[in-house]
C-alpha cells in the first residue's frame, strides 16, 4: 500500500487500522502527512479497500509484482492464492478430513498458524520451522500455499526470493505418525526460540473407539496447554473418503 503526500491531509484518521502499526506520521515540504512503511506493510489492504477510512483516497493499492504480492496473498482475505484458487490463508487444512481421507488412525496432522495481527511473520521464520521438522521426516500437506513455496518440500527450503516477505499470517501444515508426535512437538518448541514471531498449534487425529482423543495426553507431556477449541468431522463425506483409501 501507498500514500499519495500530495492528496493526504494528514489527519491520521489511517493509522489504527493497519494490523502491523506500518503507517507512521512524518514531516514532508513544510507539513506533516502519512507515511507506509514498505518493510513492514504486508498488503493486506485493511487501511484501504476495506476499512474506507481516508477522507481524500489518497491511500492506494500499488501493481504488486514478485515476491512482493505474496505478501497479498497470506494477508488479505479477499486475495486468492494462485496455487490453490482459493482465498484467505488458501489452504483447505485439516477440517476436511472426512472427505479428503488425510488422516487415518496412527496418523496426527498439524498445523502451525505462524503470525497474529500486530505481529506477523516472514518466510525466513516459517523455513527456520519448516527446516527443523522436515529433518524429522514429516510430510507437508502439498495442497498449502506455504508448501507451495517451497523449492524442496523433503528438506523445508524455500525460494530465497521470498525469504524476507512478511505477511499477516501462514499455516504451516503436515502429518507425522502418532508415535513420533511428541518428538516434533519438542523439535516445534525447540525451533520457536530462533524465530522473531508467535504461533498457534493445531492438532488433529482420529478419534479412537472408546471417545479419547490420542493427540491430548502426547501434547500435555510436551509441555503444551491444550484449548478446548475444536472442530468435529462427523463423517459426512465418508463415500469420498471410501474412495480415497483405496
Amino acid at each position: 500500500m501507498l500514500i499519495d503526500k500530495e492528496k493526504c491531509i494528514g489527519c491520521d484518521k489511517c493509522h489504527p487500522y493497519c494490523p502491523v502499526g506500518a503507517i507512521a506520521t512524518v514531516e514532508w515540504e513544510g507539513g506533516m502527512v502519512s507515511e507506509i512503511d514498505q518493510e513492514a506493510c504486508v498488503e493486506c489492504g485493511t487501511c484501504n479497500e476495506r476499512s474506507r477510512i481516508c477522507p481524500v483516497e489518497a491511500i492506494y493499492m500499488p501493481e504488486l509484482k514478485w515476491p512482493r504480492v505474496i505478501r497479498e496473498y497470506f494477508s488479505n482475505p479477499n486475495a486468492s492464492h494462485p496455487s490453490t484458487t482459493t482465498q484467505g490463508r488458501g489452504t483447505e487444512e485439516m477440517k476436511t478430513n472426512d472427505v479428503t481421507g488425510r488422516y487415518t488412525p496412527g496418523v496426527a496432522g498439524v498445523g502451525l498458524e505462524m503470525g497474529r495481527p500486530g505481529i506477523g511473520t516472514s518466510f525466513r521464520d516459517i523455513q527456520a520451522i519448516a527446516v527443523a521438522l522436515a529433518g524429522l521426516g514429516v510430510e507437508f500437506e502439498e495442497n498449502n500455499p506455504v508448501s507451495a513455496l517451497m523449492d524442496d518440500i523433503k528438506v523445508g527450503i524455500f525460494n530465497p526470493a521470498v525469504l524476507d516477505e512478511k505477511v499477516l499470517s501462514a499455516i504451516l501444515e503436515f502429518k507425522i505418525s502418532t508415535d513420533r508426535l511428541g518428538e516434533v512437538l519438542q523439535a516445534i518448541k525447540k525451533a520457536a526460540d530462533h524465530i522473531d514471531t508467535v504461533f498457534s498449534l493445531d492438532l488433529i487425529s482420529r478419534v479412537e473407539d472408546d471417545g479419547s482423543i490420542p493427540v491430548i495426553p502426547i501434547a500435555e507431556a510436551a509441555g503444551f496447554s491444550v484449548r478446548p477449541n475444536c472442530k468435529t468431522n462427523v463423517g459426512l463425506g465418508r463415500p469420498l473418503f471410501e474412495e480415497a483409501r483405496k
